[in-house]
């Protein structure tokens, strides 16, 4: 009993999956609101550079939270960012934003949030190193993360930091 035991936690183990490790800082940066400090933001590519989603995936998006959250709040920041990139709040948003229900939870000073973008394009959230779940759809990730790197996000001084841009880009 004892070797089927460990042979079930080795295989657990072969097939976790975890953040890439194989990635490189690009840029980093404080996100506030008002006078509170909501989160560090950390991006990764494979090479360090951004250059769009596909040639710079593997990316991870970190965020170290510096107060309390809840998924409730997480998801409607989210859709209302959306609205902002986009004009609308879409079918396909209010679709992601059920599955994002379903995977996220509530974060509290010191939490880490990460989202990493595969190369085939799916999306898994990570939370403090653990698996939340994933978002197959192809067009999620770059839709997600628009919300920090579009030329069009609500926090233009975040995304200069998180792309690692001088004050003139």
């Amino acid at each position: 009993m004892r070797k089927i035991i460990v042979m079930v936690a080795v295989l657990f183990c072969l097939n976790a999956q975890a953040i890439p490790t194989d990635v490189k800082l690009v840029g980093q940066g404080q996100f506030s609101y008002l006078f509170w400090d909501l989160y560090q933001a950390e991006l990764y590519t494979q090479d360090g550079g951004w250059s769009d989603y596909q040639q710079s995936s593997p990316l991870v998006l970190k965020l170290t939270y510096q107060r309390k959250i809840t998924k409730k709040d997480f998801i409607e920041a989210t859709v209302d960012q959306w609205k902002h990139l986009k004009g609308e709040v879409s079918v396909q948003h209010k679709a992601w934003a059920g599955q994002l229900a379903e995977i996220w939870t509530d974060v509290k000073k010191g939490d880490q949030l990460s989202c990493v973008l595969l190369p085939d394009n799916r999306v898994e959230f990570y939370f403090n190193n653990k698996l939340l779940g994933e978002v197959a759809d192809p067009s999620f990730g770059p839709a997600f993360l628009d919300i920090w790197l579009s030329e069009q996000t609500s926090a233009p001084k975040l995304r200069k930091q998180l792309l690692n841009l001088s004050s003139g880009t």
